[in-house]
């Protein structure tokens, strides 16, 4: 097996991009690779050579594929190595300034959430909401941050049971009962699929929930008007609100990458990784996710898995999407995209090995189906598509206040009522979009930045966007057309 070198955005890079070697963020082989031989980069297998390579060349699509990767699992074999790890950590003392809720819950934002239990009802909140923003009502509210309107293309048209129902009605509840979330407005026709009774029920008697539908209210114009009567009403009490100290181990923090390039897993990726290490220690939960992207790396999660149930479960979940993908006529080694291949990602193997790197080295303590809520301290994995507004819907529906999401060919994407803060890979693309990036890992390479040092600025950066400090994403005013609850099954 042979290993290669990634390239870094440095002088370097410049000399040998000129060179027309590669360039920058891909690989160049260290020593020969004859055809037919594994191609090792992170110390793991990536792909094999489909032809002869020489030293110093260029490693890429051309002349590298997807093979078989190691299976052979050990779950819990770095158990006890990965419980050390976080020793080396403090246990306790870090906090931010959040909103305390109800059952123990800490937000770090405050909305007002309309919910569209059905596509039918989407225009309507849309427009109630799009209406009291140009009426400017907010102006005399300043603790409250916003009303969302949360609408999909679901909720009717669908089985009343089984896993596309059960995902649906596990994101429509969480986002209701969301700790960012003060009160909730579920908006329905009247006659869907998925009835607000049912939501109701799920929810309990949870002071934060309100419902009302298209049909008893009259129609749309009128339902319209009946939102914004119930939001001007909810205004002053969600106004309230005021932010007062809570531990760092409230918080639930989405790790999300996307646009990725051959800088992610060894700039950003294994920072925020550190920092999730950092926060785990303090007895916060990182979620990991995106399962067609752990795969191939798979290993590394099971090996540190904090019991067989929980390796069991996450194996089941990639066997599933082997057969899910393979019903589908495509399999999971589709990945990456053409914008990976050409920020220098050669197969899903490769990929799947950066990616995991954003869950640090701690011990996988759950593993949770899509939009499932976050119970369990310390690093969980939720199952979800990698698509990133899918994948990011189902982590807020599981409570995460706060997604980090790090990009190598840049990234447009926000969230509500969780915040998005993006992290660079590297230099080239940070200077190229400010306005959208909160924080450059790029000179971890090219002004040799360590690992440690970029880990602490991001828990820093952590906790004073949960503390209200605001994102380039918020700023951007993103985050209202990226719900996606990810939709399972047949539309009949």
């Amino acid at each position: 097996m042979t290993d290669t070198l990634a390239l870094n955005p440095s002088d370097n890079v410049a000399i040998l991009t000129r060179k027309a070697i590669a360039p920058a963020g891909h690989k160049i082989a260290r020593q020969d690779i004859a055809a037919g031989d594994a191609v090792v980069k992170y110390g793991q297998i990536i792909g094999y050579a489909t032809q002869p390579i020489p030293a110093g060349a260029h490693v890429h699509s051309h002349n590298c594929s997807f093979g078989c990767h190691d299976r052979d699992y050990t779950p819990g074999a770095g158990l006890k190595i990965a419980r050390q790890a976080l020793t080396r950590h403090p246990s306790r003392g870090l906090e931010f300034q959040g909103y305390h809720r109800g059952g123990g819950q800490v937000g770090t934002r405050n909305f007002i959430a309309l919910v569209s239990t059905v596509n039918c009802s989407a225009t309507a909140i849309r427009h109630a909401a799009e209406e009291l923003r140009f009426e400017g009502i907010l102006d005399d509210y300043p603790n409250v941050d916003g009303v969302v309107a949360l609408a999909h293309g679901s909720g009717c048209g669908m089985a009343d049971s089984g896993p596309g129902w059960r995902a649906l009605q596990r994101v429509l509840t969480g986002y209701a009962g969301h700790p960012n979330v003060a009160a909730a407005l579920f908006v329905g026709l009247g006659c869907e699929v998925m009835q607000i009774s049912r939501m109701k029920q799920e929810l309990g008697a949870a002071a934060r929930f309100h419902g009302l539908t298209i049909q008893e209210n009259g129609g749309t114009r009128r339902t319209i008007d009946a939102i914004k009567e119930r939001v001007r009403d909810l205004l002053p009490k969600v106004n309230r609100a005021q932010r007062s100290p809570a531990p760092a181990s409230a918080l639930k923090i989405g790790l999300q990458c996307g646009g990725s390039d051959g800088f992610s897993g060894i700039t950003a990726n294994p920072a925020l990784g550190l920092a999730a290490d950092i926060l785990a220690a303090q007895g916060a939960s990182p979620v990991l996710s995106e399962t067609p992207e752990i795969y191939g790396a798979e290993r590394l999660l099971l090996d540190r898995a904090a019991s067989p149930a929980i390796a069991d479960k996450l194996l089941e979940r990639i066997s599933w999407w082997e057969d899910y993908t393979a019903r589908s006529g495509a399999t999971l080694d589709n990945n990456p995209s053409p914008g990976n291949k050409a920020g220098g990602l050669t197969t899903i193997l490769e990929k799947s090995l950066g990616a995991v790197a954003k869950g640090g080295a701690a011990p996988l303590e759950a593993v949770l189906e899509y939009g499932e809520p976050i119970r369990v301290a310390g690093l969980n994995f939720m199952d979800t598509p990698g698509y990133d507004p899918v994948s990011a819907t189902g982590q807020i529906a599981g409570g995460a206040q706060l997604i980090v999401f790090t990009t190598g060919r840049g990234s447009a994407f926000g969230s509500k009522p969780a915040p998005t803060i993006k992290l660079a890979t590297n230099d080239r693309l940070f200077f190229a979009m400010r306005d959208d990036m909160d924080l450059n890992c790029g000179d971890i390479l090219s002004e040799g930045v360590s690992l440690e040092e970029k880990a602490q600025e991001i828990v820093t950066l952590i906790l004073a966007t949960a503390s209200g400090q605001v994102t380039k994403s918020e700023t951007l005013g993103l985050g209202d057309n990226e719900f996606l609850p990810w939709q399972i099954g047949a539309v009949v």
